[in-house]
């Protein structure tokens, strides 16, 4: 079987080890592990929201497949635990920096579409107390701001599940560059 490990050069292209160390030092983590790192981590997750894998187990089995080194779910669950998760949100905001075309803002250019849209992620209330939703439920709410043209997130905020999207909407949503469409989707895990 051929593997196709072109997302992942991609993603070693544009987010170097060294980057994600800095990032690392940065937040305050100290790095301990030697096989399992937290740039492998990073790997795993990209690749997991590329294919849309199922979970940890299902990640573990195919992580082979898709040139990534060979780790259990175990692993990959504890090393997901321990990581800050400040670490993955700054890096994510790095690649969006880096794929962002400054030039095109200071052109004055035809006003583009962007897509507003929130996804509310709902689990157990033991699981985060933090963030009451409904009644057992607890959750957080993704806003993200995705460029129409080239499918780019152009900013993400997280919040609460019940915070209501129109003030963070407007946190998003730029004038002078965009048009907006507001979506709004829930997912229950």
């Amino acid at each position: 079987m051929k593997k196709s490990t072109m997302f992942q050069s991609l993603l070693q292209f544009i987010l170097t080890k060294e980057e994600v160390m800095q990032l690392t030092e940065l937040v305050g983590y100290h790095e301990s592990a030697r096989k399992f790192t937290v740039y492998t981590l990073l790997q795993y997750w990209t690749q997991a929201a590329f294919e849309q894998w199922d979970g940890f187990r299902d990640g573990a089995d195919r992580a082979v497949a898709c040139g990534l080194t060979q780790a259990d779910y175990s692993t990959f669950s504890k090393k997901a635990k321990v990581v800050p998760f400040e670490l993955f949100k700054r890096s994510f905001h790095l690649v969006l920096q880096k794929c962002n075309r400054r030039a095109k803002r200071q052109l004055k250019l035809p006003k583009e579409l962007l897509h507003i849209g929130s996804t509310t992620v709902t689990v157990g209330k033991t699981r985060l107390p933090w963030a009451p939703f409904h009644g057992e439920r607890a959750g957080i709410k993704l806003h993200v701001a995705l460029h129409a043209a080239s499918g780019q997130p152009q900013n993400v905020i997280e919040t609460v599940g019940s915070r209501h999207d129109g003030p963070v909407g407007e946190e998003l949503a730029d004038s002078h560059i965009f048009s907006c469409k507001i979506t709004h989707t829930e997912t229950r895990l």
